[in-house]
């Protein structure tokens, strides 16, 4: 296995991990706005998927940058 497939590998599964845990406390505590942002995220990156199968780099870089800012806006409004 080479090296950049690992990396993408690693970066699935612990990306899957952090959202499907945000995703969960936001279910385990009655804290809808984290649940929400961190299923805008799933979402999001869900759609880099077609964005990579067509060969739409900006789109995915789009993408990115937005799950990326949900993500956060999901660890925020868990924290408050």
């Amino acid at each position: 296995m080479d090296s950049d497939r690992f990396a993408l590998n690693l970066m699935i599964v612990f990306g899957s991990l952090i959202v499907g845990g945000l995703m969960l406390a936001g279910l385990i505590w009655p804290d809808k706005p984290t649940f929400l942002y961190a299923l805008g995220s799933a979402v999001s990156i869900w759609f880099c998927s077609f964005a990579v199968m067509f060969d739409r780099k900006g789109v995915y870089l789009l993408l990115l940058v937005i799950a990326i800012g949900l993500v956060g806006a999901s660890v925020t409004a868990f924290v408050r």
